[in-house]
């Protein structure tokens, strides 16, 4: 906590080594260096050493700069799943030059063709089975050079071969597509192998990589992230989790979609930076190959959040792995409940570590010490990090009361990618992000998370806070999983509607309703309730609350 009592801030501890490097590049170098023969990343049975990670990053950066005229500062688009080809593009491009633009590859045809746009890409490498979106939308963008790259690219022959056919034709997952100018991206590692590559020296203040926001309240906007900021985010990352870590020695399960902001930083910066051994789950909502995947490893680490912690603790199967080597369990981009927590904790005999980020503050802001956990937390600010929170008029708020979370340090992204005016609304003058999340921050120097702002209720006049009912009712013995929103009502402006997922199903609203009666006020506690088979989730595995609001107006309350 802040030395100063009476002053509403806290902040983290100095951040070190800031200035050791001057770009992303300069961190892949030491560790390519350092840890040359050590593995680097793993996806479905192959492994990349970090030599050669570099060899082919290099061959690729040598492509780049040989066969496209791509410049310093120009955008290139990556749109994969977690496949091996993935860092190899990324450190490529990097070295290149190149800013990367990270790309959902659910993204529909309308989203493609606004984040291309936007962005302004000139290149773009892309996995087959969704080039037929790209053809589609192609001529509405600024594209010049495609890349195509299949799943099991960078597999040895003959499993190549056997990955690439029972996709295309016994899975049939490749629509048709014709992209006649498309370069293989095999044939580009090839072709840049036999040239050489200049190493494309960035300024710290250089943007690295475009991440997008989800859009989930309009058109996704471009954050940018400097090599600045992704450095200090993984030398933050270092300082809070690296003391739970041995250099080059630990094999972290990494199952979240690796394009996104929290893996991309964790493990495509901080595991590399640390020498660790990344294992690429290509489809985590696979839960039957998931989890064969991982029977005989001996996994020390593990990344994920609420909704994947929960599915897996409710299979046999994953129950009898052999967790005996699992020191670190890292939870975000969600809520993390307690019932879940306590079930990981009571299966895998590791406990989770909250951390709490956003795409904007690339995107760590705060970490549980691993040796001091707080439940129901999201520990505390990380290096060189400050937060505080205000009220609707942007007045400082005392400890103890909740108010937005701002945050304050050299994570916080350089603004909106040709954005001013939304930048100038999330990035006050004074330099503080505001978050758009409610937050308490504690007396012992804790932060906890109310909820989103926008997520919020309001009953008859007192704000209710969907986590904290989410949280009840996880712990309820028959319920899988569940979700709360609000919903209009005559007599008290908002009512609040939770859409379950049962266990039991024999579980119904009035046994719900009693349960949450003897947790919560009598304001707090469901008006509605709704049993779903599924709940609706991003890629990543969020509660889309606004899709279940969306679906509710004007249908019957039930």
């Amino acid at each position: 906590m802040n030395e100063h009592a009476n002053a509403p801030i806290l902040i983290g501890p100095e951040l070190e080594g800031l200035d050791h490097y001057d770009s992303v590049m300069d961190v892949f170098h030491a560790s390519v260096e350092r840890f040359a023969d050590k593995p680097a990343f793993s996806c479905m049975g192959k492994t990349l050493t970090y030599a050669e990670l570099d060899r082919l990053s290099g061959d690729f950066a040598a492509w780049l700069q040989h066969e496209t005229g791509l410049q310093p500062g120009d955008r290139i688009a990556i749109q994969l799943p977690n496949v091996l080809q993935f860092p190899v593009a990324v450190f490529g491009a990097l070295r290149a030059g190149l800013v990367v633009v990270n790309t959902n590859p659910l993204y529909t045809e309308r989203e493609m063709a606004h984040q291309f746009k936007d962005s302004g890409a000139k290149a773009i490498l892309i996995l087959a089975n969704m080039a037929d979106k790209l053809e589609k939308v192609l001529d509405r963008t600024d594209i010049q050079h495609v890349l195509v790259t299949e799943l099991g690219d960078l597999h040895d022959f003959p499993k190549r071969q056997l990955i690439n056919a029972v996709v295309k034709y016994v899975k049939k997952m490749v629509p048709s597509f014709s992209l006649p100018a498309a370069t293989p991206f095999r044939q580009a590692l090839k072709t840049g192998a036999g040239r050489s590559h200049r190493e494309t020296a960035r300024r710290a203040d250089d943007i690295a990589a475009l991440q997008y926001t989800g859009g989930t309240t309009g058109l996704a906007k471009g954050t940018m992230l400097t090599h600045r900021n992704l450095i200090a985010n993984m030398l933050q990352a270092r300082q809070a989790i690296g003391p739970a870590l041995t250099d080059g020695a630990e094999t972290i399960i990494a199952p979240l979609p690796v394009y996104h902001i929290y893996t991309f930083t964790v493990n495509c910066l901080f595991m590399v930076e640390t020498g660790n051994h990344s294992i690429l789950i290509t489809n985590p909502r696979d839960l039957d190959n998931f989890v064969k995947e991982l029977k005989g490893l001996r996994f020390t680490g593990f990344i994920g959040l609420n909704t994947l912690f929960n599915a897996l603790c409710n299979r046999e199967d994953f129950r009898g792995l052999d967790f005996s080597q699992l020191r670190l369990t890292i939870s975000g981009g969600m809520a993390l409940t307690k019932a879940v927590a306590q079930r990981w904790e009571e299966t895998t005999g590791c406990a989770i570590a909250e951390g709490y980020g956003l795409t904007e503050t690339s995107p760590i802001v705060s970490f549980n010490p691993v040796d001091a956990i707080q439940l129901g937390t999201i520990g505390k600010p990380v290096a060189g990090t400050s937060v505080k929170v205000t009220d609707a008029d942007g007045h400082d708020l005392p400890l103890g009361e909740p108010g937005e979370l701002c945050v304050k340090g050299p994570q916080v992204m350089k603004g909106y990618w040709n954005r001013d005016d939304e930048t100038a609304k999330a990035i006050d003058a004074d330099g503080w992000f505001h978050t758009g999340d409610i937050a308490v921050l504690q007396e012992d120097g804790y932060i906890r998370i109310v909820d989103r702002k926008k997520d919020m209720i309001l009953v008859s006049g007192f704000n209710v806070y969907p986590n904290e009912i989410e949280d009840v009712v996880a712990a309820h013995p028959g319920v899988v999983e569940s979700a709360a929103v609000g919903v209009p009502d005559e007599a008290s402006g908002e009512a609040i509607k939770l859409f379950v997922v049962a266990r039991d199903e024999s579980l119904d609203a009035e046994a719900l309703r009693a349960w949450c009666k003897k947790e919560l006020s009598g304001y707090k506690v469901p008006k509605f309730v709704e049993f779903r088979d599924e709940l609706p989730k991003t890629n990543v595995g969020k509660v889309l609350r606004r899709q279940l609001r969306d679906e509710d107006q004007g249908k019957a309350p039930a």
